[in-house]
């Protein structure tokens, strides 16, 4: 049989894959991540389902709950928040089935950055002002970023940021981003994305701390820095050559369109 990892979604039961919600309809055993799951796509196993919320089990206790379904036939849906892809903790899993040689398929989320873009209203990649994303966090006590990669050596770069399991970190935020970025440059943090608790947050980087404090906001937040956030208002924006004049005469093949 094989072990289906499966994004949930940033938050809303209903931003979950067409594909995500089609195989968790067929599994009959569910590891899911806890609250950070929404409750209802429970709903979409099969009515006699076995679910196992992993929120207090270990590594080795996740690994023996998937080897155990896996043995006994199970088709088995281990169900993640938001994206695979990033800060999921799915390495180490993949890794411990590899050595137990249990097959394994990979379903897609829509990532909280996503979500929370949309939240906003805005696109992340606007001609003449920005056409990078870089998605990152902090150092904390318990994951520290490796050589390189911390706030400070990759705000270099200017390009627009996608701050993730940062909330709680804001001074460092701005310590680090401030010299490259300026105090006045717009952020945008949307906490909760696609929920019903969604809250937004706009202000400048330098009014940062003081904003998500003012709110409570410490997690399950993500934190756009950079003119992006206010592109409407750069005197650089220009519209995408999709919509050009030349684009569509070379469509054509007139010139006087």
């Amino acid at each position: 049989m094989t072990v289906y990892f499966i994004g949930a979604g940033p938050g809303a039961a209903d931003l979950i894959t067409l594909r995500g919600a089609r195989i968790l309809e067929r599994c009959t055993v569910c590891l899911y991540a806890g609250s950070l799951v929404p409750a209802e796509l429970l709903d979409l196993l099969p009515p006699e389902a076995e679910v196992i919320d992993t929120a207090r089990m270990p590594l080795t206790e996740i690994l023996s709950a998937l080897a155990r379904a896996h043995a006994a036939g199970h088709t088995v849906a281990r169900l993640h928040s938001g994206d695979l892809a990033v800060y999921s903790a799915l390495t180490e899993q993949l890794r411990g089935l590899d050595e137990l040689g249990i097959r394994y398929e990979l379903v897609p989320g829509v990532p909280a950055f996503s979500a929370a873009a949309a939240s906003l209203g805005r696109e992340l990649t606007v001609p003449g002002v920005g056409q990078s994303l870089l998605i990152t966090r902090v150092s904390t006590l318990s994951t520290d970023m490796p050589p390189g990669e911390d706030l400070a050596s990759l705000a270099a770069s200017g390009v627009t940021l996608a701050l993730h399991l940062a909330a709680h970190r804001t001074e460092q935020i701005v310590a680090d981003l401030a010299p490259h970025y300026g105090g006045d440059c717009p952020t945008a943090t949307v906490a909760f994305a696609s929920r019903s608790d969604e809250r937004i947050v706009r202000c400048r980087l330098d009014e940062l701390p003081d904003r998500l404090a003012a709110e409570g906001i410490t997690r399950t937040a993500v934190i756009f820095v950079g003119r992006v956030v206010e592109a409407d208002g750069q005197p650089d924006a220009v519209d995408s050559y999709l919509y050009s004049h030349a684009r569509i005469a070379k469509l054509r093949g007139r010139a006087d369109v």
